[in-house]
């Protein structure tokens, strides 16, 4: 059964999904991998990283392919073990602007489970 999504604030997100978006942010990916189980997985921009080896080489492709800033705009906790963050990107990248929402699924005080989607 799902629990009606509530909005958290950003000092109510378990430490691991701070730590994660802090490092990935910093470009930190030593810091970021270490908020992934060993058997996580990540789905952005219709790709599939299963494995902290497979995500480590996401972590730095995506931190050199565009520069652009990030805004966090919203946080919802859906279940709970369950998070999602909403950024506002701007920069170099297609289009210029986009809204990702980071999915957070969470298992053992780990990310399991990082779905980034518009």
């Amino acid at each position: 059964m799902h629990d009606q999504p509530r909005t958290a604030s950003p000092d109510s997100l378990p430490e691991v999904v701070t730590r994660y978006l802090k490092a990935h942010h910093a470009h930190d990916t030593a810091t970021a991998i270490t908020a992934f189980t060993d058997q996580a997985t990540v789905i952005d921009d219709g790709n599939t990283y299963a494995g902290t080896e497979a995500i480590e080489g996401w972590l730095n492709r995506s931190a050199t392919e565009f520069t652009y800033t990030i805004h966090l705009a919203d946080i919802q906790q859906t279940e709970a073990t369950h998070y999602v963050a909403t950024h506002h990107l701007e920069g170099n990248f297609p289009g210029g602007t986009i809204d990702l929402r980071y999915k957070f699924t969470l298992r053992d005080d780990l990310i399991e489970r990082l779905v980034i989607e518009p």
